[in-house]
């Protein structure tokens, strides 16, 4: 190392979408680097051909860019290190191997993968632990003419010394693995194309990367990259290797626990900022019990000393707790332009052109949703006229003392916008709701009724919203009004076999 700086990076491969784990691990490096002053390198390891995807680099990069991670030195942006892609970095693995050749440390491989198979059943037989016995390691240049001649292309694999390798990890501890363990691993494949383990190894070097802050499933790889380290003369960075994200059943997170990706909880309604904190607090990353902490605390109080060596179990729903949480923190503008893309997902088109309206929507049901996408089922209560009507709201209009309260209502709305009828007398005019009026009629209706509490509200409820949960009824009958009010209350008592009266006598 040559700087003494922090720098640490994220190295994902875009062969699929950004799983929550490795993005739980960019989160940790960057909250290592903006706690400490350092560097947060962004790296694509891109050297699997076949499954690597100019759309999954730039799903991943989008990702990325949605949970707030940005980067220092990367794609678009550049640095004196760069390229930040490994397949624009062949010179230099290239250069490496010839150092490695020349010093007796690699060897060609020419075993088939059928062979190879064989031999990985054979030692499980035998209750071994699968490797590489090192077949082709003692081969004749005779040999190695005779195979290629034969087509076999070789593969390079690295020399691994036997005896302990040893190194201090900054969660972990110290750390121990045994050479002969291992089996020499491969670090050229056959297209030329650097392994995994050569590849970071190389590009860890030359970026001067301070630490490698990672997934436990790489600690073995961490004891065959100290000796590349070795085998180059170059001097290791420090490791930290945190615990992997698991279900409940303690497995490592995967599709048959739910959402697993950073897009799927994207398009379920998730928060950046929420899926973002929530990660950060996964494995005990930080002291005290609050929750809900911004990214600039989030940097402030990182350490990787608190950091668990335990598995951290993904509770969904502790997420959509925090999410709602979140939800409800926003400012009404704010959250309406959040759900701009969810209200038009849902075919609301027309009420993104009436933004107070919206906005008033939003505020009566924000303490309703778990989610984004949950917009989706509240909308037709103020959109559409022929709202949904739930079975168990049905149901509860059926009864004669709910008939006789909703009458009751409808009447007084009724004599409310006829009072407000302008000197023509024609149709009743809308009448501008608010908490007083509410009251009001709610009032009266109990008093004529002798309904009190459930009794009361839960079929006044079902038969403006068609459902016995949702938001509070003042903010309803506001936005509502007192035209599309009498119309669902005629539906509702028409439902119940309760005629309406809209003739009412004038009173004396």
């Amino acid at each position: 190392m040559t700087s003494p700086k922090i720098r640490v990076r994220f190295a994902p491969s875009p062969t699929g979408e950004l799983h929550v784990g490795n993005a739980r691990t960019a989160l940790f490096n960057w909250l290592f680097a903006r706690g400490s002053g350092g560097a947060f390198i962004l790296r694509i390891e891109d050297t699997d051909q076949v499954r690597t995807t100019p759309a999954f680099e730039e799903n991943l990069l989008d990702d990325l860019h949605w949970l707030g991670i940005d980067w220092d030195e990367g794609p678009g942006i550049g640095g004196a290190w760069g390229p930040y892609r490994q397949s624009e970095r062949l010179a230099p693995y290239q250069d490496c191997l010839q150092k490695l050749i020349l010093d007796d440390r690699v060897y060609p491989c020419y075993c088939t993968e059928a062979e190879l198979e064989a031999e990985r059943t054979d030692l499980v037989a035998r209750r071994m632990m699968p490797r590489y016995t090192g077949k082709c390691r003692c081969l004749t240049e005779a040999e190695r003419r005779r195979l290629e001649a034969e087509g076999h292309v070789p593969v390079w694999r690295f020399r691994i010394e036997e005896g302990p390798i040893r190194f201090d990890d900054l969660i972990r501890g110290s750390m121990a693995f045994q050479g002969e363990a291992i089996g020499d691993s491969v670090i050229v494949r056959s297209s030329g194309m650097p392994s995994y383990n050569f590849a970071v190894v190389v590009d860890d070097h030359f970026m001067e990367i301070s630490h490698v802050i990672r997934g436990e499933d790489h600690l073995s790889n961490t004891a065959t990259q100290i000796l590349l380290y070795r085998a180059l003369g170059w001097e290791p960075p420090l490791f930290a290797h945190h615990a992997l994200i698991t279900g409940h059943d303690h497995a490592k997170l995967s599709k048959r626990h739910g959402a697993v990706s950073v897009r799927e909880f994207r398009r379920r309604g998730i928060l950046p900022e929420v899926l973002l904190n929530y990660l950060a607090l996964l494995g005990g990353s930080f002291s005290g019990v609050q929750e809900i902490r911004t990214a600039h605390e989030l940097c402030r109080l990182f350490s990787l000393n608190r950091t668990g060596r335990g598995g951290a179990v993904f509770d969904e729903e502790k997420l959509l707790w925090l999410n709602g949480a979140y939800i409800r923190r926003y400012e009404t503008e704010i959250l309406a332009e959040k759900l701009i893309p969810f209200v038009r997902a849902a075919g609301y088109d027309a009420l993104l052109r009436e933004r107070n309206r919206l906005e008033g929507i939003v505020a009566a049901v924000r303490n309703n949703l778990m989610t984004l996408v949950d917009i989706g089922g509240f909308l037709d209560l103020f959109a559409d006229e022929r709202y949904r009507m739930e079975e168990d709201a049905a149901a509860i209009i059926l009864g004669a003392e709910a008939g006789k309260a909703l009458q009751i209502l409808h009447d007084e709305l009724f004599l409310l916008t006829r009072n407000c009828r302008g000197d023509s007398g024609t149709a009743p005019s809308e009448v501008a709701m608010n908490q007083t009026i509410f009251r009001n009629l709610i009032h009266a209706v109990s008093e004529k009724s002798g309904l009190r509490g459930k009794k009361l509200y839960m079929p006044i409820r079902a038969a403006v919203t068609g459902r016995l949960h949702g938001p509070e009824l003042d903010r309803v009958f506001a936005l509502l009004g007192t035209d599309s009010l009498l119309k669902r209350l005629e539906r509702a008592l028409a439902h119940g076999s309760q005629p309406a009266h809209t003739n009412l006598q004038e009173e004396p």
